[in-house]
């Protein structure tokens, strides 16, 4: 977890290099809009004058999303309400060619979604995926779940496919979005012995992990991301 002083400046600082989905509402068509007018970052937003976030995405929702890039929400806020989305990222030291680390990544980050979601008791109706390339534009994929899920094989598996494709790349964020309440969801039962299997021994890693800290175990090949 990263810790970000209580100082505007280093605030600004740390979400400058976030993608534009890293703000709340944004969505995956918003991020695509903006990015085809290089504003692909939370520092290239902040830049903009609210006059063009507004001809770019309409009067209410420019303002909306220049206010949450200078770190004003004006939505009213509810003590202990649950999340409507959560994300994480994972930057590169240099240029990424290599699928098979980017793959990693990926594991890792849905690895790490899939844990906080099943701690908070809530699943995933959809997942956004954030790919930043060296030249600082973006890529941004989203697709829905074939079901609500906080199962992590389902959460790389979609993963997996948005980043199809994708090459040299700086960072990839990962985002759940469209968060319920586990208990709300109903799951397809598949009758296949294998995915119970993997069920159950994610509920005794999940207890291992929330005793002994995340590193306690992890799938195989998280090792290997730094």
């Amino acid at each position: 977890m990263h810790t970000v002083p209580d100082d505007p400046r280093a605030v600004a600082a740390f979400l400058a290099r976030k993608p534009a989905t890293a703000l709340d509402g944004v969505g995956p068509v918003t991020a695509r809009t903006l990015d085809a007018y290089g504003l692909g970052e939370v520092g290239q937003i902040t830049a903009a004058p609210p006059g063009t976030l507004q001809r770019i995405l309409g009067a209410t929702a420019g303002r909306a999303v220049y206010e949450r890039a200078h770190g004003i929400d004006r939505a009213p806020v509810t003590p202990n309400s649950l999340a409507r989305s959560i994300g994480a990222e994972h930057r590169f030291p240099g240029d990424e060619l290599d699928p098979v680390r980017c793959r990693r990544a990926l594991l890792a980050l849905a690895d790490e979604l899939g844990l906080r979601l099943r701690a908070d008791g809530q699943v995933a109706r959809a997942l956004t995926l954030t790919v930043r390339y060296p030249d600082r534009s973006v890529t941004t994929r989203g697709r829905a779940l074939p079901e609500p899920t906080a199962h992590t094989p389902a959460l790389t598996s979609l993963a997996y496919t948005l980043h199809e494709s994708l090459a040299r790349v700086r960072a990839v964020a990962l985002r759940a979005e469209g968060l319920t309440a586990a208990e709300r969801a109903a799951r397809q039962l598949t009758f296949d012995p294998s995915d119970d299997k993997a069920r159950r021994i994610e509920a005794v890693t999940d207890q291992a992990r929330a005793r002994f800290g995340a590193r306690a175990a992890r799938p195989a090949g998280t090792e290997a991301v730094g």
